[in-house]
Order: C-alpha cells, then sequence, then structure tokens
C-alpha cells in the first residue's frame, strides 16, 4: 500500500468512528488496567516491545481558553521526566490540534544522529513533526475514548524499532491504554500529579482509620493544618468528601 494510499484509509476510520483499532482494543490486554500503577507497567511492557527508553500518556485537556497536554504518567512515575515539562509546554500545542483532527502518529528525530531518521521515514501511516523534547527521538499516537476525551501516547529513545505492522499493534494496544485510564480518571486528567505528600500522608492515614486530631499528633500539625490538606486532596481528586477521597487514591495507587 502507497504512502497516500495508507493515510486515506486510515482518515476514514477516523472519520467513522475517532478510533480505527476499536475491535482490536477491546480484546487488548491494556483494556482493563484498574489503576494508575497497573497502567504505567503495561505502558512499559509497549515501550519495551519497540524498544523505547521513555514514554508518557497524555490527555488534551478541556480547557477552552488554551488546550493543552496534560501528562498523567510517564515512564518517570510517581515522579515527573524533563522530558514531559516539554510535551505538557508550547512544544504540545500544534500536537493538540493535530490530535483533534487525525490519529496518524507523528514521529522526530533530534539526537543529532544521520541514520535517526531511516526508523521512522519508511512508515506509511505516520508523519514527521517538530520534536516535542529537544534532543530525543520519538513517536506520538493520538488517542481517543468513549466519551470524547482525547490525548497522545508518546515513546522515547534513539533505538525505537517500528515497522509498518509492528506501528499498527502498538497504536491500537495504545489506544487500549488510553480508554482504560480514562475511564479510571473520567474528566480528571493529570490533576492528582499535584496532590502534594503531606496531602498524601494525611489521606493514607485517613484510610487507616486515624481522625483529624491523630493525624495531626502523628504528623506533628495543627488540626487546621490537617483538615486543610485533607480538604486540598478531596477537591484536587474531585470527590464530594474524605471516604470518596480515600477510595479514588487508592485506585489510582496514590495509597496503599
Amino acid at each position: 500500500m502507497k504512502h497516500a494510499q495508507a493515510r486515506e484509509a486510515a482518515a476514514a476510520l477516523f472519520n467513522d468512528q475517532r478510533n480505527p483499532f476499536g475491535a482490536f482494543s477491546l480484546g487488548s490486554e491494556t483494556h482493563h488496567a484498574v489503576t494508575i500503577p497497573d497502567a504505567v507497567r503495561r505502558c512499559r511492557w509497549i515501550a519495551v516491545d519497540i524498544n523505547a527508553s521513555a514514554f508518557g500518556l497524555y490527555f488534551v485537556s478541556p480547557s477552552p481558553e488554551r488546550a493543552r497536554l496534560v501528562a498523567c504518567f510517564d515512564s518517570d512515575y510517581p515522579g515527573t521526566a524533563v522530558a514531559t515539562k516539554f510535551i505538557s509546554g508550547a512544544n504540545g500545542e500544534d500536537m493538540v490540534r493535530h490530535s483533534r483532527l487525525s490519529t496518524a502518529p507523528r514521529w522526530w528525530a533530534d539526537d543529532g544522529a544521520a541514520g535517526s531518521r531511516h526508523v521512522f521515514q519508511p512508515l506509511a501511516w505516520a508523519e514527521p513533526t517538530a520534536p516535542l523534547a529537544p534532543g530525543t527521538n520519538g513517536i506520538a499516537f493520538p488517542v481517543h475514548a468513549d466519551r470524547g476525551q482525547c490525548g497522545l501516547v508518546v515513546f522515547l529513545g534513539s533505538e525505537i524499532a517500528l515497522t509498518d505492522d509492528t506501528l499498527c499493534e502498538i497504536h491500537a494496544r495504545s489506544f487500549a491504554l488510553f480508554a482504560a485510564v480514562a475511564r479510571i480518571r473520567p474528566g480528571d486528567t493529570g490533576r492528582t500529579r499535584s496532590i502534594s505528600k503531606r496531602e498524601l500522608e494525611c489521606l493514607k492515614l485517613t484510610a487507616n482509620g486515624n481522625t483529624s486530631e491523630e493525624i495531626a499528633k502523628l504528623l506533628k500539625l495543627s488540626v487546621h493544618t490537617a483538615n486543610q490538606y485533607l480538604t486540598q486532596s478531596t477537591q484536587k481528586l474531585n470527590a464530594v468528601n474524605r471516604n470518596q477521597a480515600v477510595a479514588k487514591a487508592l485506585r489510582l495507587g496514590l495509597i496503599e
């Protein structure tokens, strides 16, 4: 199949259902990820299969003023990789626009090695783009979920190995993974990343059955401050009360 034919076929599938891999995605092993740590582990499996050294999953924020990429996790989870800061910034704005209109993967090669482009250039259903993170090679897969969320699954590395056949397989697995994560945290893309260590400590102690007074004593805080940490974490998790916040934090793998 010629490059133009591959792009036309992909565009037709995208226009029909915004997911050219619907049937495959439902049967994928990544479809039933139930926690963020589990999703990270499954994304790492995909990265290993294509010899990528780093990865990240991003949602497009629904902000009407300025849509941007919001990191859900990356290969440094629970931390944040340096590359993610570039991808979530101005470097990702063009990919936001692209992901809303197409599922065609986009690649870049910016590590200074002449042979790096040769890995990606033969791929029929992939287009070059400006580097999402300087000094890196990578490929970004636009993905969509049932509730209308869209985003990217990104893989980085100087030795990524892909063919047209594996490109489709990896994209399908990325769709399935994104769909699973979107069900875990609908409408809450990325916000849990801002929860502080102290807020998580208070949530964990609440999960263990401690009262605000007991938490304050254990952490050497005032009761007011302990309550403030719990209120902030509840808001960040988009929960209605502390009990729901604890349940969400447990499900997302933020506390054990």
